[in-house]
């Protein structure tokens, strides 16, 4: 339905001729493994059937021009190949900028301009990833229209990079990994030390796994993301006077507690603490899961949503009222904050039974202690981005 929407707006602006080719590329959610991705530990993401969708044309000139149904009133934004540098007033279309800017970079640069009409369904500001599925769009829309030939980790990689620096958001591998490499009714257990990674299967039996969006971003998220990067880099400076690590993912909590006192600050101890203690959850949570042990799962997604908001300090008000509530309705198997932080979204596993009264209980609580309405999702867990047909 989407893809139709997306191809009939280009051809109504764009035109109908030429080689007009449809892509999809989904958001993600991450069950377990939260702010490890830049620290070398795991992560455990899936890719949603919530995504973007891309409908391109290459151009004969150095034109690019954007549409994004998600902001009609912007109109069409048109710039040029020879103008790729980040501008805060082109709002969205710096993340498909900076991916062509990224391939110039990585030594692949795009010889002509395209047309591009996006249109997602994932919630803006949500936490599952609207970012990372545009720019792994972009990668896959250029490597097909200009025939490279990057595979598709180099397109997370790619994906990444231009996250990082052009757009100046100084995030981990994890979103961008989760978006290019999804696989339906998988979860990736991904080791973001050495991109190795593995395909978990996450068929529950009589459970699903519900999206609770707060429909909240605090202004802090960009900032305090940067923050919290910057405060474990040092304190792992400090271990590595000590021990020989590559990274904080490297420590077990037995070796974090024997050598934490070289950490000099006490914030920078919690924050090193979450990054040691959330990687081995990840870890646990995994076995659990493939024991099919979904009780034990539920308890260390628990146990990391104490850690986010209490020594990483990334939760909030309303994100600490949604899990709170979701803890005490029967039948939730575990709750989290998941993405980023300060805002966005939960992931509950919740069993089938107890569905309905999870989103009416939840709902009305968070209703009354927010005044915000949430939205709810039972989501399917999806593959990866690709071209459609």
């Amino acid at each position: 339905m989407m893809k139709n929407e997306t191809l009939s707006k280009f051809k109504e602006l764009f035109g109908e001729d030429g080689d007009i080719r449809c892509y999809f590329s989904p958001g993600r959610v991450n069950l377990i493994g939260e702010h490890t991705d830049y620290n070398g530990g795991h992560v455990f993401p899936c890719a949603l059937t919530l995504g973007t969708y891309g409908v391109a044309r290459k151009r004969q000139d150095r034109t690019i021009r954007f549409f994004s149904q998600n902001f009609p009133k912007a109109g069409v934004i048109e710039t040029s190949l020879d103008d790729l540098a980040y501008n805060k007033e082109a709002g969205w279309t710096n993340y498909p900028k900076g991916v062509a800017w990224a391939f110039s970079e990585k030594g692949q640069p795009i010889d002509s301009g395209f047309d591009l009409v996006i249109n997602g369904n994932i919630p803006n500001g949500s936490g599952l990833s609207s970012s990372a599925s545009l720019e792994v769009l972009m990668g896959i829309i250029l490597n097909d229209l200009f025939e490279k030939d990057f595979s598709m980790i180099d397109l997370a990689c790619i994906g990444q990079f231009s996250e990082n620096n052009f757009n100046g958001m100084n995030c981990g591998i994890m979103d961008q990994f989760a978006v290019a490499m999804g696989k339906k009714d998988c979860a990736i257990f991904l080791d973001t030390s050495d991109l190795s990674y593995e395909y978990a299967s996450v068929k529950l039996p009589d459970a699903k796994i519900v999206i609770t969006n707060s429909k909240v971003k605090h202004s802090l998220v960009d900032s305090a993301y940067n923050q919290r990067r910057s405060e474990c880099e040092t304190a792992l400076k400090e271990l590595q006077s000590v021990v020989s690590i590559q990274g904080l993912g490297d420590l077990t909590e037995e070796e974090f507690e024997a050598h934490k006192d070289a950490i000099k600050d006490p914030i920078r101890q919690l924050r090193a603490k979450h990054a040691v203690y959330e990687n081995q959850r990840t870890i646990k949570a995994v076995a659990a899961l493939k024991s099919n042990d979904i009780e034990t799962f539920g308890q260390l997604m628990n146990a990391s949503h104490v850690s986010l908001r209490d020594d990483y300090e990334v939760s909030c008000e309303e994100i600490d009222v949604l899990v709170d509530l979701a803890w005490n309705v029967p039948g939730v198997i575990g709750s989290r904050i998941t993405g980023g932080g300060f805002g966005g979204c939960t992931v509950s596993i919740v069993k089938n039974d107890s569905i309905d009264s999870f989103i009416e209980t939840v709902g009305e609580g968070y209703k009354q202690q927010t005044g915000h309405e949430a939205e709810f999702y039972v989501v399917e867990i999806g593959d990866g981005a690709s071209k459609l047909a």
